[in-house]
């Protein structure tokens, strides 16, 4: 048996006022069952709902489930982002190339994101991106001392984005986050990170480890910069930051190393779109060093 929303399906009605989500939800429903050619009536026995339900939800008047809106979006025959309206479905043409590259590969994806930022000149030359290194990772993989080193034996200046975050907001990194929240606190990244492109045509950077969390600043990163991923398994990144005396974010919890591997786990993903990627764990600063800076000497076309 299909629940019921008892409410009004007069969209003049008194009811009517509705939440603004609901209200485009409602309307993006009914677009897309219009661009289906379907009658309210099939979708709601297609979506195994009241018609009345149905009705509710395309007039902003009546909350549903997600189930629920599964459902419809089933029977419509889109996903659910289509239904609750991301930036893919305001246009034909973002839904006509959401098509060609939703099947797509990981390779194929990263070859139409690049050619993205060359046809658009979003990057800098071939030649500019190669001459800037931007080390990234969890905190505890070495990028401050292993970027240092690298930087000294190139002959590069030397830059911790963290230090220039904090010149920026004239604060630490914790007080940023305390006073001012997250958004803030990319804003400043982000900014710190222009600057640093702007001025040095060479540089080894060290990143924050959470950058690649803003797609936005981590695509500015990608397409400026060489980027090498200095990886470490959970036990070495834990081991190196208790060191250092630093347990941040994990210093609330009582799970703290199950904690780290989650953010391990949800961020790999993305510190594997570098062009570079150097293990540091079980090898000494010193091997990890030579590790890094073999490679990307041979990345530089450099005597190694």
């Amino acid at each position: 048996m299909t629940s019921e929303v008892r409410l009004s399906t007069d969209p003049t009605g008194p009811q009517a006022k509705s939440n603004p989500f609901l209200v485009a939800l409602g309307e993006r429903v009914r677009m897309l069952r219009s661009r289906k050619g379907m009658t309210r009536r099939a979708v709601a026995l297609a979506a195994d709902v009241s018609e009345r339900h149905l009705a509710n939800l395309e007039y902003g008047t009546g909350n549903v489930s997600v189930l629920v809106l599964l459902q419809v979006a089933t029977a419509l025959q889109c996903s659910l982002a289509e239904l609750l309206g991301d930036v893919t479905t305001t246009s034909p043409e973002w839904l006509l190339i959401r098509e060609l590259l939703s099947k797509r590969s990981e390779a194929d994806l990263r070859r139409a994101r690049m050619q993205l930022v060359e046809l658009f000149g979003e990057g800098g030359t071939a030649q500019e991106r190669q001459n800037r290194i931007a080390l990234i990772g969890l905190r505890g993989a070495g990028k401050t001392a292993l970027g240092q080193r690298l930087a000294d034996n190139l002959g590069f200046p030397f830059i911790e984005l963290s230090r220039e975050i904090e010149q920026f907001a004239g604060c630490q990194i914790s007080e940023i986050h305390n006073l001012y929240g997250a958004n803030a606190y990319r804003r400043y990244e982000r900014r710190a990170l222009e600057e640093a492109i702007q001025i040095y045509p060479e540089v080894v950077i060290a990143t924050p480890g959470g950058l690649v969390s803003d797609s936005a600043n981590f695509n500015l990163l990608l397409s400026h910069c060489t980027t090498v991923w200095l990886q470490a398994d959970a036990a070495d990144h834990m081991g190196r930051v208790a060191a250092q005396g630093d347990m941040r974010p994990m210093a609330a919890s009582r799970e703290a190393m199950e904690d780290l591997k989650r953010i391990l786990e949800g961020r790999s993903a993305f510190y594997s779109k570098a062009d570079l990627a150097i293990n540091t764990s079980g090898r000494s600063e010193d091997q990890a060093f030579e590790a890094l800076r073999t490679s990307v000497r041979q990345h530089l076309t450099l005597p190694v």
